[in-house]
Parts: C-alpha cells; structure tokens; sequence
C-alpha cells in the first residue's frame, strides 16, 4: 500500500504573518500578471516503488523568458528567493500512464502521493496546467529487493557552507554566486562507493534549506560528480500557526517518513557535528534501529566548529551513539570510507 499523501487541508485561523504574507502577495500577483508575468512549474526529483510515486513542484508566477530554461547560467542566491508562488492553482500529473490532479497550496507548492505503476530505477512523471509549459520530474523507483540507502545532509557536509556562523549563512545563501561553493573533501568519492558496493542503494539528500535553491544545489551536486538523487527540502517563511519552519522538525518527521515508506532499508545516515545532525540521528537510531545501517558523521576542523560554537570532536569512531550502533567520525570522506570499510558496511 503507498503511504498516506501529504495533506492540504485547508486551516481556518491562519497565524497573523501567514495573512499578512497571503496579502502581499494577492496585490503584487494582480499588478504582475497585467505586467505579462506568467506561471511556470518547477519540478523536482521524486521517490518512489512500484505502485506509487511522490511528486514535488512548485507553481511560480514568472518572467515570460524562455531562454531561461536553455542554459545553465550563473545564478546569486538572492534571485532563488524573489519568486512569488501561484496559490491553490490545479496541476495535472501524469504517471505511468494513468492522469491525476493536485492542487497547490498557499506557497505554490505540490507534495502529493500519487499511485503508478513505474519500474525499479529512474523514471519521470509528467507535469502540465493550461497556462503553463508542460515539464517532466525525475523520480527514482525503489527496487522491492533494495536493502540499503544513504541519507545526507548537505550543509557543511557535502558542501562546504559554514551554515552555523549566521553572517556567512547570510552571504552563502543570498550573494555568493553558486560556482564559487566548494565541495567537502572525498565525500563524492565515498557517496559513488557505497552505490557501486550497493547495487540499486539510492541517495535522499535532506537538508533544512529552503525549496528556493533546489535548482542552485542540483547544479552543485551533479557538477561535483555527486550521486543523482532526491532533494529533501523545506520552505521558509510564515506557516498556518507560526512565524517559521522548524527546520529539526523538518529532519525528524521526513527521517520517520522514508522508514514507513521503506520499512525493509536499512540507512547509512550521513551529517557533521556542526548543527544538529548528531541529536536528530541518535533519535531516530533510538526509534527505528531496525532501519539504521549505521551513522558516519563528518567532524568539522577546529577552526569550523569553534566557529560554528562547537567544541573539536574527537578522532576516530564517535562514542556518541546508542549502544550497538555503528556510530563512526572522520573529517572527510576518505576518512568515512575508510572507517565504514573496517567497520563492514561495504
């Protein structure tokens, strides 16, 4: 049976910076779209297994240039965020052959279950509304017989972001140009072992990020030679009854999710001890153990964590873990490879 689709229940209260927001943006949509503005899908890589399939995009009002869409370009964070979504509009889905419909929520976002009969590996679903450009959105099968899977954060550990120290953040985020982000040592090299050790093991990368920049981090991934997979984001801004996202809550409830999904993996969890990968982990190793592989943590360098207001973790395996968990630590992938080999999960 597929898993529940994610709701979009309507909410009759929402929090005052929800309706303050919906406001803004119904008095900028009107003017942009007398402007010639017209929408436009993203569509973003999906999961799923044999009779089921999960669906992202997201519905934006945009500039009516196609050539956006024929090159890669250099792109500033800050132009990711000055979008602003099409609200409650309806998307046709159309996978493996059968026609679904889904409406969008009040951040132009799409995140449905839809049933389909896809095979194992990578695949796509098809994605088109009356007044946009029809798009295709990757999404990967699971194998039934798959058994092992990696699940990544991205700040700080595979892309060298300096997310904790809130003035870079700032500047990672909004200004620097995304060809000058640089990749965390040997961890592309360790990411493409483990699916070659793994045959089928697919990759979810989850990160508190926000769905804006998703374009900006397939980029960096598939140009640093990273395995193709989901990304796991979340969206930022007011919601129905707070100022802000929670992005921990964001980790937990999509860990807690992949382990309903696929209750018969077993995950190699991937983070760095500079935010709060190591909490988030140990919890779920403590809730799931039977869907925990191991954990490898990347250890930041001194000057990193003390940066990030943290204290320089000890070499060698981390005995920060539940008893009976592969808990492992290194400063880079070479180090994790090296430490995942002795410790036989690959």
């Amino acid at each position: 049976m597929p898993p529940t689709p994610a709701g979009q229940l309507a909410v009759p209260h929402l929090h005052r910076a929800a309706r303050i927001e919906d406001a803004i943006h119904q008095l900028v949509e009107r003017r942009l779209r007398r402007t010639g503005w017209r929408i436009n899908i993203i569509a973003y890589t999906g999961y799923g297994a044999p009779g089921w399939v999960r669906v992202m995009c997201r519905v934006l009002l945009g500039r009516p240039d196609t050539r956006q869409r024929a090159r890669l370009e250099k792109v500033r964070g800050w132009r990711s965020f000055t979008t602003l979504p099409a609200k409650h509009v309806t998307v046709t889905i159309e996978a493996g052959g059968v026609r679904h419909e889904a409406q969008a929520d009040r951040s132009g976002f799409i995140d449905t279950v839809v049933s389909a009969d896809l095979p194992p590996g990578w695949g796509s679903v098809r994605l088109s509304m009356p007044d946009a450009e029809p798009v295709e959105a990757p999404v990967r099968i699971l194998d039934p017989d798959v058994r092992f899977g990696v699940i990544s954060d991205i700040d700080d550990t595979v892309m060298v972001t300096a997310l904790p120290r809130p003035l870079l953040a700032a500047w990672n985020t909004f200004v620097l140009d995304e060809h000058a982000r640089t990749a965390v040592p040997g961890m592309a090299v360790l990411y493409e072992r483990l699916v070659t050790a793994h045959p089928g093991a697919p990759v979810f990368y989850l990160s508190t990020g926000a769905w804006n920049v998703a374009p900006t981090l397939t980029r960096f991934l598939s140009r640093h030679l990273y395995p193709a997979g989901p990304l796991l984001l979340t969206d930022w801004g007011p919601t129905a009854d707070r100022w802000f996202r929670s992005g921990r809550e964001h980790k937990r409830v999509t860990l807690a999710r992949l382990a309903k999904e696929f209750p018969d993996v077993r995950w190699l969890l991937v983070g760095d001890d500079g935010q709060h990968d190591q909490e988030i982990y140990r919890e779920f190793v403590v809730a799931h153990p039977e869907n925990v592989a191991g954990v490898a943590i990347r250890r930041l360098s001194p000057t990193q964590a003390v940066l990030a207001g943290t204290l320089p973790a000890p070499a060698g395996p981390s005995s920060q873990g539940p008893v009976g968990q592969k808990w492992l630590s290194a400063p880079d992938g070479a180090g994790l490879w090296k430490l995942l080999r002795e410790a036989g999960l690959v």
